[in-house]
């Protein structure tokens, strides 16, 4: 499995501000959904691009397009929801699916509550959206729900990731490329990134 740190300066710039415990819930949003826009240029590098023609105030010239790729997130509910805007701002037209699973407090196991996905969603490239790979159960659960729908070529997008969210991915799906701002060092006892920024979702819509 292949995992890509997209540590650009402006990139860790934010990700030290999303940290801070100081950071209220406007500018948390904001931070995600501008950190969320910046990888995604990074996740889309490998689009295919074809040659068309076109006119300039000036003369005729080819140029390139994106080849008419299918493309598709889906955020995984609640907290992906505030990596969507960023990406949306890029690829207006890219369509949204979501899954909604909650982590068991017991078993720290994901359980899935919710599911809406495009009709299509086989025949495109789907990036999962996820702020904290924690113990990867979310993301790889989510990741097989999509496979069982038939998507072949699926990447995995997330903030912040810990050693054992990777591994889990790595050993679930070695196939999916992961795509991070920052890899933590641990996990705590109760399955939270250390030293992460808490959680996410509370964080992006101001709950506790």
């Amino acid at each position: 499995m292949k995992v890509n740190i997209t540590n650009h300066p402006l990139i860790e710039h934010k990700i030290t501000m999303l940290r801070s415990v100081e950071t209220g819930t406007k500018d948390f949003r904001d931070l995600a959904s501008e950190i969320s826009m910046l990888m995604c240029y990074e996740f889309t590098r490998d689009l295919p691009l074809e040659e068309i023609e076109i006119e300039t105030p000036i003369t005729k010239t080819k140029a390139k397009v994106i080849a008419g790729k299918k493309l598709a997130v889906v955020p995984i509910l609640r907290a992906g929801l505030g990596m969507v805007d960023g990406i949306l701002s890029l690829i207006p037209a890219i369509k949204v699916g979501h899954i909604g699973l909650y982590r068991d407090p017991d078993t720290l196991e994901p359980v899935e509550y919710y599911c809406k996905l495009p009709s299509d969603i086989g025949d495109r490239d789907v990036i999962v959206l996820d702020p904290m790979l924690a113990t990867g159960g979310s993301a790889s659960a989510a990741i097989q729900f999509l496979k069982n729908y038939g998507v072949k070529n699926i990447k995995s997008c997330h903030l912040i990731a810990a050693p054992e969210g990777i591994c889990r991915l790595n050993q679930d799906h070695p196939d999916v490329e992961v795509y991070c701002a920052a890899i933590d060092e641990k996990l705590n006892d109760h399955g939270y990134i250390v030293p992460g920024l808490g959680d996410a979702g509370d964080r992006i819509f101001g709950t506790k």
